[in-house]
C-alpha cells in the first residue's frame, strides 16, 4: 500500500509539470476547480494548446493546396457582416448610363469637369477650444487650397454669400460639445448639398503613435465602399474637396472607407518595400464620421429639403442592411 501511495503521489507530482490537456481525452470542465490562478494557468494552458492546434491545421491546408495546384478548392469567403449583406437596389453601376446621366447634372459636375478647382474654408462653432482649432490646422494640412477662419459670431446664412463672393467651393463647419468635437458639417457651394455627420474617436497627430509631419504635396484620395446611391453622391461630395492631379512623389494618402455606414478617415503616407509589401506611416488626424443627414442646396434649418435623414430605429430588424 505505501509503494503505491508513493508512485500516486509521484505521478501527481510529474502531472503538475507536464500539459493538463492531452489531444487523446476530453478537456476537462475547468469550472469546478474552486482554486481561480489554478484555473486561470489551465485556460492559459488549454488556449495556448488550441492556438497550436490551429496553426499547424492551417499549415496542413496550405501545404495540400500547394501540392493540389489548379486541382485545389476554392477558398472558402469567411462570414463577416459585409459578406452577408442583405442586397440594396439603391446599389450603383458607375457604368449605367443613368448613373452617368444623373452625374453629369449635378452639382459636383463642374468640378469632376475640372471646370473649377477645389477651395475650401474651414470653421468652426462660437468659441471654440484649443483641440477642435487643433483639428481644424490638421484638417488644413490633409486638404490643400484650405484656409481656416476664426467664426466670430457670425450665423451661417451670412457666411455662405461671402464664400460664394470670394470663389469658396466648400465650407466645413467643425461642431463642438463641452470642448470635444463631434459634428462636421460639409456644404458645397453654390448649390448645396449639405451633409452632415456626426464625428467620434478622434486622434490628433501627437496622439497617434509613431506619427509624423505631412509634407505639402496634393495627396491622392482613396474612396472605399461608397456603393449605394446615397453612398455616391456622398463619395463625390468628399472627392470634390481634393485636387484633381495628385503628386505621386509625395507618397501623401487620404482615405475615406466606408464600412458599415461608419465612414473611417485615414491620413498616411506610404513607402514600397519590395514589390510585395508597403510600409505605411499615420500622418494624422484620424476620426470616425457617421452620415446623420444630405440635405438639398446649401444649409437651411427651417426650410431645407432633406434627402436622407437618419433615424434612430431604423436599423433594428436587419444589422446588415446599410445605406452607404
Amino acid at each position: 500500500m505505501a509503494e503505491t501511495m508513493c508512485t500516486s503521489s509521484e505521478h501527481q507530482q510529474d502531472g503538475e509539470k507536464k500539459p493538463m490537456v492531452d489531444s487523446g481525452i476530453p478537456a476537462p470542465n475547468i469550472s469546478s476547480i474552486k482554486n481561480k490562478k489554478r484555473r486561470m494557468e489551465i485556460y492559459k494552458q488549454m488556449k495556448a494548446e488550441r492556438r497550436k492546434r490551429e496553426i499547424k491545421q492551417k499549415k496542413l491546408k496550405r501545404k495540400e493546396a500547394k501540392m493540389l495546384g489548379d486541382k485545389a478548392p476554392p477558398k472558402q469567403v469567411p462570414k463577416t457582416i459585409e459578406s452577408m449583406r442583405v442586397y440594396d437596389e439603391t446599389m450603383v453601376d458607375p457604368t449605367d448610363e443613368e448613373v452617368m446621366k444623373d452625374e453629369a447634372q449635378d452639382e459636383m459636375a463642374s468640378y469632376f469637369n475640372r471646370l473649377t478647382e477645389p477651395k475650401i474654408l474651414i470653421t468652426t462653432s462660437d468659441r471654440p477650444r484649443s483641440r477642435t482649432m487643433k483639428l481644424c490646422m490638421q484638417l488644413k494640412e490633409c486638404i490643400p487650397n484650405t484656409d481656416v477662419y476664426y467664426r466670430r459670431g457670425l450665423a451661417l446664412k451670412k457666411i455662405i454669400p461671402q464664400c460664394k463672393a470670394r470663389d469658396y467651393t466648400d465650407i466645413i463647419i467643425l461642431n463642438e460639445d463641452k470642448g470635444i468635437p463631434t459634428g462636421l458639417l460639409l456644404c458645397h457651394l453654390p448649390n448645396g448639398p449639405t451633409a452632415h455627420f456626426k464625428l467620434t474617436s478622434l486622434k490628433l497627430r501627437k496622439e497617434i503613435k509613431n506619427f509624423s509631419t505631412p509634407t505639402d504635396h496634393k495627396p491622392e484620395l482613396v474612396l472605399n465602399n461608397f456603393n449605394t446611391r446615397l453612398g455616391h453622391t456622398v463619395g463625390r461630395l468628399i472627392a470634390s474637396l481634393f485636387p484633381h492631379d495628385p503628386e505621386f512623389v509625395g507618397r501623401r494618402a487620404v482615405t475615406f472607407h466606408n464600412q458599415r455606414d461608419f465612414i473611417f478617415f485615414r491620413h498616411h503616407r506610404y513607402i514600397f518595400k519590395d514589390g510585395k509589401r508597403v510600409g505605411l506611416q499615420q500622418l494624422g488626424p484620424k476620426f470616425t464620421l457617421k452620415l446623420r443627414s444630405l440635405q438639398k442646396g446649401t444649409f437651411d434649418s427651417k426650410f431645407g429639403e432633406y434627402e436622407w435623414i437618419h433615424k434612430r430605429h431604423e436599423m433594428d430588424t436587419s444589422r446588415r442592411k446599410f445605406f452607404l
